[in-house]
């Protein structure tokens, strides 16, 4: 397994259950696939984009460290991309 650090972005008109609902459910994908989860960072939080995505002009921004498989990253990527409350998310392998 690898460490990646996971960048996305919900919709910023998520109210705050609707938020820890999201970001769970997209933790428990990664975790149900042998993943584990390092690290959570939101200390970007709400912010305005820096052009429209997809008619949003803010979003709430996550970042997260895992430990994972390639398994466990496709099954991230193939769900998120079709997830209509994820604006935009970026999968980057951590060097170290």
């Amino acid at each position: 397994m690898r460490n990646y650090e996971i960048m996305y972005i919900l919709k910023a008109d998520l109210d705050e259950a609707g938020r820890a609902t999201e970001k769970e459910n997209l933790h428990k994908l990664l975790t149900d696939n042998g993943a584990e989860v390092k690290k959570i960072d939101e200390s970007l939080g709400l912010r305005e984009l820096a052009y429209p995505v997809k008619d949003e002009v803010k979003g709430y921004y996550v970042v997260i460290k895992v430990s994972a498989g390639d398994q466990a990253l496709y099954q991230f990527n193939r769900k998120v991309r079709h997830n209509p409350n994820v604006l935009r998310h970026l999968v980057v392998v951590e060097h170290e």
